[in-house]
């Protein structure tokens, strides 16, 4: 069972990832991207957070270190989190 603190940093990450401005917010992947990522972003990355586009390339740079979940959704998108827009 997961801690009421774990589980209240992990809805703070996954608000704190989510926190953008709306054009930002759409080009930032889906819920389930982002919830297989957040605890991720919170391990590898919270020196990035709120800053998306900084997390992501944190992300990026940690591929060995993350998730399967996480990896997928890199490996899945070929390129910027699917649902991103250039």
């Amino acid at each position: 069972m997961i801690s009421k603190t774990r589980r209240r940093c992990i809805a703070l990450v996954a608000a704190l990832l989510c926190a953008t401005t709306a054009s930002a917010q759409e080009n930032r992947g889906t819920p389930e991207q982002r919830a297989a990522c957040a605890p991720d972003a919170f391990r590898l990355c919270a020196g990035y957070i709120p800053d998306p586009t900084r997390v992501e390339q944190c992300l990026r740079q940690s591929k060995l270190d993350l998730s399967d979940a996480c990896r997928l959704v890199f490996e899945q998108s070929a390129g910027p989190v699917a649902g991103r827009s250039k």
